[in-house]
């Protein structure tokens, strides 16, 4: 895609209503499946969007937002 063709809208194509999303089903999202876990920090129950598997520890919301992201 050349910059001519970019909106302003961070590069991504609009539909021809000039809309982002469109009702023929391309590009909307199914619901997510929650899954229940316990945080590894403060042992409050939560739901995360993906299902542990034990190997890596889970956080709630606000203990996750507490930790500082590691880089691979």
């Amino acid at each position: 895609m050349s910059y001519n063709n970019r909106n302003r809208s961070g590069g991504r194509p609009q539909n021809r209503s000039g809309n982002r999303g469109s009702s023929s089903g391309f590009g909307q999202r199914r619901p997510v499946e929650l899954h229940k876990a316990v945080c590894a920090k403060c042992n409050q129950e939560t739901e995360v969007p993906f299902k542990p598997d034990g190997s890596r520890p889970v956080y709630c919301r606000e203990c996750f937002q507490q930790q500082k992201p590691s880089r691979y």
